[in-house]
Order: C-alpha cells, then sequence, then structure tokens
C-alpha cells in the first residue's frame, strides 16, 4: 500500500493556507469537504475577500449564516440551493451562469483557484481514492490544478463510498490530505403529489422497454419512476442517480443491457440521495460515477439510441421559451443539465425529451401580501427571466392537463398547443393574450 502519512494534515493546517483574496473551489454537491467549510468562520479576524467557489451546496456553514462575515468570505455559485440562497440575505452570494458540463471550465476561466479543496474516501491498498458521489467539476479542476503546480487538498471520510469511474484519483494526485468523519447528507425524496402522479403517468406513457434515461431532481422526474414497474430492460445515463433509479435496479428493471454506451453501467456524475442509494453504489462496478464534462456532453448522450430526457422548469411562455432558474431577474437554482441532456436526447436515434411543470403555482402578491394563484405558462417569460431553454430545443411539454409535442410546430401552432394543456381557467386569456402578441392570428 502507498504510503500517504506524510501528506496528513489538519483542517488547521489547511485553514492556515488560506489568504485574503484567495480563489477557493471546493467540491460539489455531496462531495463538499465539510471540515474545511464548518471551520472557514474561525479564520475572519485575518482574512478578507475570499471567495468560495460552490455547486449545489448540501448544507449551511457558520460563514454564511452571520452578516458579519460579508466582508470576509463571498461565494460564487454555479447552481444554487436552499443553502446559498438563504446566505444570499446576509453576505454576498453571486452567480455564474453555466451549463453543467462546463462548470470546470467557468471556475477557471478567470483564472486558476489558488486551492482546491474536496473530500473522497479512504484509500484503498492500491493508494487509490474515489471522488465518490459527485463529479460536476472535482476531477476535471484537480486535474487543472495539478498542471499548473496548485494545491490540492482532500478530506478523507471513511463514511464515503467507493463509487468507480473516471472520479478515480492516486494519492499522488493530491497535496494534502485531511481525515474526516462527517455523515452523508440524506435528501430524502418529496412526497410526490397528485399533480406529480398525473404528469409522472403521462410521461411514463412514452417510455418503451429498452430505453435509456436521464431522470432530473425533484417531485414530478422521480414520480416517474414509480410508474415504471412493467417495464424491462431500461439503461441510464444521467446526471443525477437517486434513490428511485436505485429501486428500480434493485428490482431488475434497470439492467443497461440495451446501452450503446458503456452497456450495463449505469452512468452519472452526481450520486444524491439517502443511505440506500450510497450503499448501493458503494463498491459497485455497474455504476460509472463520470466528470461531468464527459457525462453531459449531449455526443456522449448521444450515443445511446432511444435516450429520454426528464426535466421540470418554472414558468414557460407561449412560445415554448423555458425559464427553469429564476423567479424574474432573482436567480433561485441554475441552468444545469437541462440543456445538455435535452439536446443530447435529441441527438440520439429514437430519443425524446419532456420538460414538465405545474400549471398554476400559489404565489405571494408583492402589494397586498396574500397569497394568489398565477398561471405558469404565460404569454411571455417574467422581464429577467433567464432562459434555461430555448424554445428551439423544446420538444414534449407535460403540464397535469397533458402533455403536447411542439417539434415541427409553427409559432401560432405551438401557441395553441401550449394552451391547451394550460390551466382551463386561464386558456381564454392565454389565447386573448397570444392575439395581441400576434402569436395567435387575429379571427
Amino acid at each position: 500500500m502507498k504510503n500517504y502519512q506524510d501528506k496528513i494534515v489538519s483542517v488547521q493546517d489547511v485553514l492556515a493556507m488560506i489568504k485574503s483574496d484567495f480563489k477557493v473551489a471546493v467540491g460539489d454537491a455531496t462531495v463538499e469537504p465539510q471540515g474545511f467549510m464548518s471551520a472557514l468562520h474561525t479564520i475572519a479576524d485575518r482574512v478578507k475577500n475570499v471567495e468560495v467557489w460552490t455547486c449545489l451546496q448540501m448544507r449551511s456553514y457558520p460563514f454564511m449564516e452571520d452578516a458579519k462575515y460579508r466582508e470576509n468570505f463571498k461565494i460564487k455559485c454555479l447552481f444554487m440551493s436552499k443553502p446559498t440562497r438563504d446566505a444570499a440575505k446576509l453576505i454576498d452570494v453571486s452567480f455564474a451562469p453555466t451549463h453543467l458540463r462546463h462548470t470546470a471550465r467557468t471556475i477557471c476561466a478567470q483564472g486558476l483557484p489558488d486551492i482546491f479543496i474536496s473530500s473522497c474516501s479512504m484509500p484503498n491498498e492500491k493508494g487509490e481514492m474515489s471522488i465518490s458521489m459527485s463529479n460536476i467539476y472535482s476531477s476535471s479542476v484537480l486535474r487543472e490544478m495539478k498542471k499548473a503546480g496548485r494545491p490540492v487538498v482532500m478530506e478523507i471520510n471513511k463514511n464515503m463510498p467507493f463509487a468507480y469511474g473516471d472520479n478515480i484519483i492516486s494519492v499522488d494526485d493530491v497535496d494534502y490530505m485531511v481525515p474526516v468523519e462527517f455523515d452523508l447528507p440524506q435528501d430524502y425524496p418529496a412526497p410526490v403529489t397528485e399533480k406529480d402522479s398525473i404528469i409522472g403517468g403521462y410521461i411514463a406513457e412514452y417510455i418503451n422497454d429498452g430505453d435509456c434515461l436521464q431522470i432530473g431532481i425533484g417531485g414530478i422526474p422521480n414520480s416517474v419512476t414509480g410508474f415504471l414497474a412493467g417495464k424491462k430492460n431500461l439503461g441510464i445515463h444521467t446526471e443525477l442517480l437517486c434513490d428511485g433509479i436505485v429501486e428500480l435496479a434493485q428490482k431488475g428493471i434497470v439492467n443497461g443491457s440495451k446501452k450503446q454506451f458503456l452497456p450495463g453501467k449505469i452512468v452519472t456524475s452526481i450520486v444524491l440521495g439517502t443511505n440506500k442509494t450510497y450503499d448501493f453504489v458503494n463498491n459497485n462496478p455497474d455504476v460509472y460515477v463520470m466528470s461531468c464534462e464527459k457525462c453531459n456532453d449531449p455526443y456522449t448522450i448521444s450515443q445511446n439510441d432511444n435516450q429520454v430526457s426528464i426535466n421540470t422548469t418554472l414558468e414557460v411562455d407561449l412560445t415554448g421559451q423555458a425559464c427553469s432558474e429564476s423567479i424574474g431577474s432573482r436567480q433561485f437554482s441554475g441552468t444545469g443539465g437541462q440543456t445538455d441532456t435535452t439536446v443530447g436526447a435529441q441527438m440520439s436515434k429514437g430519443g425524446k425529451t419532456f420538460l414538465a411543470l405545474y400549471s398554476t403555482a400559489n404565489v405571494k402578491n408583492p402589494v397586498t401580501g396574500e397569497r394568489e394563484e398565477i398561471s405558469k405558462i404565460v404569454p411571455q417569460l417574467k422581464p429577467g427571466a433567464a432562459v434555461s431553454l430555448c424554445r428551439n430545443d423544446m420538444m414534449y411539454l407535460v403540464t397535469e392537463y397533458g402533455a403536447v409535442n411542439l417539434r415541427g410546430l409553427t409559432v401560432e401552432e405551438r401557441a395553441k398547443a401550449i394552451i391547451s394543456i394550460a390551466h382551463p381557467k386561464y386558456r381564454e386569456w392565454l389565447t386573448a393574450e397570444a392575439k395581441k402578441l400576434g402569436l395567435i392570428l387575429m379571427d
């Protein structure tokens, strides 16, 4: 076994390396360096303007929870989650737009980080460690840091599964190693609502035996897995592996036997679920955790025939433009891999893509403070809304009122099709607005 004891340091030793104006990149999603992040606030008395680059943070930390740290630490975020949305009320949090497959490139675009800190499994007898449950950008940033001779730190956590894929690194790739022991984040599936079930049922009707699936995050995509019990020989090439997919694999419904790219393997970039999923992934050669720059490359995705992409959105206009990441100009999440997986699936032979949303939402009126129902299908997106999926890339749009295929339809035909799956009480208004905008010809 390779000796790595000379690389062992403490969290305090790593904190001592951090200086004012440093650019610090940390591991994404389920491989956040919890030891470092939990103690970062303790050096606030000697540093200012430290940039911390994150993506899909799973936890909140003291430096994010008090406005007194505003001058000391700033978060540069590639995908916002609840911890970063909450932190934005107290310290500076800014969002860097990017496709998920380009996150490593985005982090390094304006200069490499001064230090990269992530977490991984314990070294095995060969001196190998697994970046494990999330490889959105970790292996790619590590590669660039190593080329440039910049320091790489790994927190080695005995609770971290050893996952296979191109996320395997050697102790030789790392400059410092910090032994830690933290529990893994538990992402329990949200309860499936009646609307989720209706929408999931519509989508499931289009899924055939042998299809290869990408299933996004959230209640609607997860509800689809509940309708697949009678399917056979499904494959998985997805950006995120969750409990629902694992249950299908344990039942033999997912086996990857019809896949063209890495047949038999469940391919993912992120593993996010409960211990059921983490136990399934641990030392399982049938799961391949792939760097997102390759996993979400549309060309890679398209190598599987009958690739199906299932994602959700927040708001859709009558031409098919979708905003999936902001509420007006206020950033809520991120582009993520929605465009990556949608384009890749449509490049696939026999591929299909689905974008789902509830037809309405209950929101607080900014003037009255009262909650009111609004349509999520709108004549035009809110001012400042990010177009996460352009209308050229829209295929199936789904609400609890049905599914429509927008591919091949004119703007007028699209508007009529989209209105047909809006909530019935808003259809007359949407039609009138479409005519005002010239999307539907006047009678």
